[in-house]
């Protein structure tokens, strides 16, 4: 049997037996090749596909594996990259025996025997769609991503789901940048009934909603109501229910861990593939404790749902269970993963108290977060009993309204996560005292307020992926790629867990929608992506898809002037650059591309003349620190270079003392010293102690400062490639974490 991760081979093994042989490929073991388009856009978009780096050895096993195999089962992960692993290792191992594909959504030994009991093979169109989507974006990629490296600098990207996105975040900066604040007023009431406080507000003006833009405005409201007396005119009562919320999908699991737990969406995808390929939680070995975590479903099986209800009916009083089930139907574009079940705890008996001392702190506040909503989702409404007054004060309308929670249903249990603009709901709404039309109440203070009306605020985690999620774009299981993209190439930063576009993010948003407005928008982007969810359907051809994007495509491409967009990016203009001579050779300047992006140089740059000048618009002043130089003692002050920030004396040339910044992390091999990042004479970079030569602590990979949850040290180095996936090392104690799988990294 072959499966993708080695923790999941592990846990499966241990239900198969000796009689079964659980491999793993780590990941995608064939791809795209890295250094060449590998793509024949003349012979039917035909793809060439190798090997990955490092993946030589784990097929040479999995083909010697094969050999002295009865039968094969090729039981990767139920979506299209799955399909995809398990249709490149059944085309390399060539097999002679029986070679069957089986689907499993929980790693369980019930639902392991039932796979095994219904093989099936090798699903030809959702591998086209997979192998489509993967064209797409190398195009996309490949013939894009040079404008940014001739234009700005090498190094950059532009993607086809990753640029839209980039370009939803400088749209909101650019709509609050343009925003002009207005002024508004409210008026409230504070009245008593009987001792007990509430708060009426203004409603109507003559029977319109009021448009109090003025201090003076508010004003002539207040000396009009402040001698009138407040007469209860209108009283309505009604109970409103407020139904349980679905059982997670990958989009919404992802949204409510922003919000409740502070998780990044690839912190939520990291601690969920452990959940559900196995953890040790003190039985006879690994077990899987969520269903697959990659699913646009809220649906559940019929067993799953007996299960929960018999849970809830012993555990929690008779008004908690509904008479039949609460059934969730999906969105209409839930279909790339549509066929899976919600994600949902596979054994809804292991509460979360009881694995907890197995699991680490993120695996934990998952599972739980995942148990408590799944268990909410099949429990009864939480009821209200909201009361409105009206105070009918002739031209004035004051409004009091109120709810109490008289039955708090699936509340006792589970309560949804909410952002500021999410607004109010009736659990904000304070209770008001009984009253009946006609009683009059006692009108404590009259208050107008001023407001201003807000901006649209900027998109946080959640709200990003709910945006991209209800518009379209890309897949919930993408997400996560695309949004740590973003801030690895420093396209955006996050401060207050919010989105800001930095200025490289600006302009290259800006470049790639000028000369791309036709493929980096939100409609075709989402089309994209129902043409994919077709070929899956096998009502479009892999091929006629890719031929109708890139006719278009390419026509933009060709339609590109260079130069035109360089000076466009850096405040240039094309007829004052054509004027322009070298000021020590008077000969023609023009543009050039080099290693650090475009410059300007004297057409007889490197053969009789030397001049060049940067491009960079705004020299980055020097910053001045309490650091001392060590080898004259004088000030030292931050610098930026070509290689980014660094400290140096303050009395250059005379005093040439230069070193890196420290990271604020401790070394963790002697007591004094901290890290920084140092280069060779090369300009490979690597991460060292400051007391270097002293001590002689070095690493090759970036150390990041988070904790490491076996020792506590903070500072781990941070390990990423295809063929191992990414992981975290502790510095001082070797401790390891998986942080995303060699198939999630080839996917990002």
């Amino acid at each position: 049997m072959i499966v993708e991760s080695p923790t999941k081979a592990k846990t499966i093994g241990k239900y198969l037996g000796s009689g079964y042989d659980v491999r793993a490929t780590v990941g995608h073991l064939r791809d795209l090749p890295t250094r060449e388009l590998g793509v024949d856009v003349d012979n039917g978009f035909e793809p060439k596909y190798v090997t990955i780096k490092g993946k030589t050895k784990t097929l040479s096993e999995l083909k010697k594996a094969a050999k002295g195999a009865s039968v094969i089962y090729l039981a990767t992960d139920p979506d299209r990259e799955g399909e995809a692993i398990a249709w490149h290792v059944a085309d390399q191992l060539k097999a002679l025996v029986p070679t069957h594909r089986i689907l499993f959504h929980e790693i369980t030994k019930a639902a392991i025997q039932e796979a095994l009991k219904d093989p099936g093979q090798i699903d030809d169109r959702k591998v086209d769609a997979q192998q489509a989507r993967r064209i797409l974006d190398r195009l996309v990629g490949y013939k894009a991503s040079p404008i940014l490296w001739k234009s700005i600098k090498t190094g950059l990207s532009a993607g086809r789901v990753q640029t839209v996105a980039l370009r939803l975040i400088v749209e909101r900066e650019r709509e609050i940048r343009a925003f002009t604040p207005q002024e508004y007023w409210t008026i409230e009431a504070l009245c008593a009934k009987d001792g007990q406080t509430f708060e009426a507000a203004l409603a109507k003006v003559g029977g319109h909603k009021p448009q109090l833009h003025t201090e003076a405005d508010a004003r002539t409201v207040v000396d009009g109501v402040r001698p009138r007396p407040f007469i209860v005119s209108k009283v309505e009562r009604r109970n409103r229910k407020k139904n349980p919320g679905a059982p997670f999908t990958t989009s919404t699991l992802q949204q409510e861990a922003a919000k409740k737990l502070g998780f990044s969406s690839r912190r939520t995808m990291r601690a969920a593939q452990d959940l559900y390929e196995g953890m040790d939680v003190g039985g006879d070995g690994p077990v899987g404790l969520i269903t697959y975590m990659r699913t646009d479903s809220p649906q559940v099986s019929d067993t799953a749902i007996a299960s929960v209800r018999g849970f809830i009916k012993k555990n929690y009083a008779k008004p908690y269970l509904p008479e039949e089930p609460n059934r969730y139907s999906a969105k209409k574009n839930a279909r790339a993963q549509g066929a899976h079940e919600a994600i949902r705890p596979t054994d809804v008996s292991l509460r979360p108290e009881d694995v907890q001392p197995h699991l680490e702190s993120d695996q934990y506040r998952l599972y739980q977060l995942i148990w408590q909503r799944f268990v909410a989702s099949q429990m009864t409404p939480a009821v209200y009993d909201m009361t409105i007054v009206d105070f009918d004060l002739g031209e004035y309308l004051f409004r009091a309204s109120g709810s109490v929670l008289v039955f708090d249903g699936y509340h006792v249990l589970y309560t949804e996560g909410r952002e500021k603009e999410e607004g109010k709901t009736m659990d904000d709404l304070p209770p008001i005292p009984p009253l009946v039309v006609g009683d009059r109440v006692e009108v404590r203070e009259i208050t107008p307020s001023q407001h201003f009306t807000e901006p649209p605020p900027r998109f946080s985690e959640a709200s990003l992926v709910k945006e991209l999620e209800r518009l379209g774009i890309g897949r919930p299981s993408t997400y996560s790629a695309i949004i740590s993209t973003l801030s690895a190439r420093e396209y955006v930063r996050v401060d207050q867990r919010r989105f800001f576009p930095t200025d490289l993010g600006e302009t290259v948003e800006k470049i790639m929608i000028g000369k791309f407005p036709d493929i980096f928008n939100v409609e075709f982007t989402s089309e994209m992506e129902d043409e994919l969810d077709r070929i899956e359907d096998g009502e479009l051809k892999w091929q006629r898809v890719l031929k109708d994007f890139y006719g278009p495509f390419v026509k933009a491409l060709n339609a590109v002037d260079l130069n035109a967009l360089v000076a466009d990016a850096h405040g240039l203009k094309p007829e004052e650059l054509a004027k322009e001579r070298c000021p020590k050779c008077g000969s023609p300047i023009e543009l050039r591309t080099g290693r650090f992006g475009p410059y300007l140089a004297c057409i007889k740059y490197k053969e009789a003349c030397d001049y060049v000048k940067s491009l960079k618009r705004n020299k980055v002043p020097d910053r001045p620190t309490d650091e001392k130089c060590h080898l004259c003692g004088s000030a030292m002050v931050i610098k930026t270079g070509r290689f980014g920030e660094f400290l140096a004396c303050t009395t250059y040339p005379k005093c040439k003392g230069t070193r890196s910044l420290p990271m604020g992390l401790k070394c963790p091999k002697c007591p004094d010293g901290d890290l920084t990042e140092r280069r060779t004479k090369r300009g490979k970079s690597f991460w060292g102690c400051l007391r270097y030569p002293a001590c002689d602590f070095s690493t090759w990979n970036r150390p990041v400062p988070e904790t490491c949850p076996s020792c506590g040290w903070l500072g781990m180095e941070k390990k990423i490639s295809k063929a191992d996936g990414e992981s975290r090392t502790c510095l001082k104690c070797g401790h390891r974490i998986v942080v995303a799988e060699p198939g999630e990294v080839a996917l990002a």
